[in-house]
């Protein structure tokens, strides 16, 4: 049984009723300044893994050897988000959405704060680089879960008419933390380089704590998601948020999946890989790093656009602008990046994430508009964090690998076009979702 009857319809009703009031806009206040802390704190750790970590954690190894074992470092945080959307997903589903984002938050900065206080390689050895891929896990592992319970404590408070544009507020959280931590990391980058890569470097994640404090002022101050008091948790208690998903739900949570990975992978090859071959190529690093914010708010824009479109056109038109959009720019965006030109990267960083934006913008509505309540944090999460790993975490890893083999550019364009067309195909096979009454599926 997914929904109580008698408590559900009272549910949808309270949404109405909270969306102006000032409850609401601190819902929509804590799930913006969750996810942007979060996602501050996850993409600073991959903009110094592109111009950092190397040097200063792995300097026993190749310059080129020691960027993919960078990037590896990267990968694990990625690779650590699925546990996360499980584990925090089933205790979000179990106990209640806003107890979860709580823990996310605490467990997110103080990772985030311990890097930024991590001995050298030259310190300490290998229990350097050995100690940042643990706290990175620890960051992925947290982030796993504040995006699904930071979309769905908005979403589930949203009358359904604007539940895309409210989820979004937890998506528009990384293009701002983007903005915030390329800004602050850009700024430090232009001290001498001894004195950034000595000490420099470590002041933005420092800030962390800072953010983590302001966040938790707000997060504290928000009530639980109204369909989750709604349905009958006691009907639940023997049920496994997971096994659910996975034996009820399998077919949308791999279409899911397949359509979240078109916005991860433009993510992983525009701003990580994209950023570390631009630099390699002669692109200035703080310059590069400048872009990177312009792009973050080229990404904040189109994906409150999209999300609003999402809302009156459906979420299915809006994505497959993007992916189309996305298809096409594949190749050009490879050859801007590897031009060696300041502002050819900052052309094709910008116009990737613009896309990435127009895909994201319904994401977080489409993703938990496949699920029941029951499971709907385990379900929208597992969906979104299992296409991060692949699409965002690995990206860098296999672009770089590809990029660097005989078939150089133009094989790594025809696998990344490759994987789009297959996600597009899944994205087709899900039914459209954006005036679906969420209390009633099952």
């Amino acid at each position: 049984m997914s929904s109580n009857p008698k408590t559900a319809p009272h549910a949808e009703a309270a949404s109405e009723e909270t969306l102006r009031t000032p409850q609401m806009r601190r819902i929509l206040a804590s799930s913006f300044l969750g996810s942007a802390i979060e996602f501050y704190d996850f993409m600073l750790y991959a903009s110094a893994s592109a111009l950092v970590f190397a040097p200063v954690f792995f300097a026993s190894l190749d310059p080129a050897i020691a960027t993919i074992a960078s990037f590896g470092t990267l990968a694990a945080g990625y690779l650590a988000r699925p546990l996360g959307g499980i584990i925090f997903g089933h205790f979000g589903d179990k106990l209640g959405r806003k107890r979860v984002l709580v823990i996310t938050m605490l467990m997110m900065g103080i990772a985030t704060t311990l890097i930024g206080m991590l001995p050298t390689y030259d310190q300490i050895g290998v229990a350097a680089p050995l100690t940042l891929v643990a706290l990175r896990v620890i960051q992925g592992f947290s982030v796993g879960g504040e995006w699904g319970g930071a979309m769905l404590i908005a979403l589930e408070h949203a009358p359904g008419g604007k539940r895309g544009f409210a989820a979004s507020f937890a998506n528009l959280g990384a293009p701002a933390g983007s903005i915030l931590s390329a800004g602050i990391l850009g700024l430090f980058s232009l001290m001498p380089e001894d004195q950034f890569l000595a000490w420099g470097w470590r002041v933005p994640f420092l800030l962390s704590f800072v953010l983590v404090l302001i966040g938790m002022i707000v997060r504290l101050k928000v009530v639980e998601s109204p369909l989750f008091l709604g349905f009958d948790r006691e009907a639940e208690k023997r049920r496994v948020p997971l096994l659910d998903v996975l034996t009820k739900s399998p077919k949308v949570l791999v279409l899911g999946t397949l359509v979240a990975m078109t916005q991860l992978t433009i993510s992983g090859m525009a701003s990580v890989w994209g950023l570390s071959h631009a630099t390699a190529q002669g692109v200035d690093q703080t310059f590069a790093l400048n872009a990177k914010v312009v792009s973050a708010v080229a990404l904040f824009l189109t994906t409150i656009v999209a999300a609003r479109l999402s809302d009156r056109f459906g979420r299915r038109p809006i994505t497959a602008v993007g992916i189309i959009a996305a298809i096409i720019f594949a190749y050009p965006l490879l050859l801007l990046v590897d031009s060696g030109s300041d502002m050819s990267f900052a052309i094709a960083v910008t116009v990737g994430q613009a896309i990435q934006g127009i895909i994201l913008g319904p994401l977080a509505g489409f993703l938990a508009e496949l699920f029941p309540t029951r499971v709907r944090f385990t379900g929208s999460s597992l969906a979104f964090q299992g296409a991060s790993a692949i699409g965002a975490g690995l990206t860098p890893i296999i672009a770089g690998s590809l990029a660097a083999s005989a078939g150089g550019l133009p094989l790594l364009g025809g696998v990344w076009i490759a994987v789009l067309i297959v996600c597009a195909i899944a994205l087709f096979l899900t039914p459209e979702s954006n005036k679906r009454d969420l209390a009633a599926i099952r």
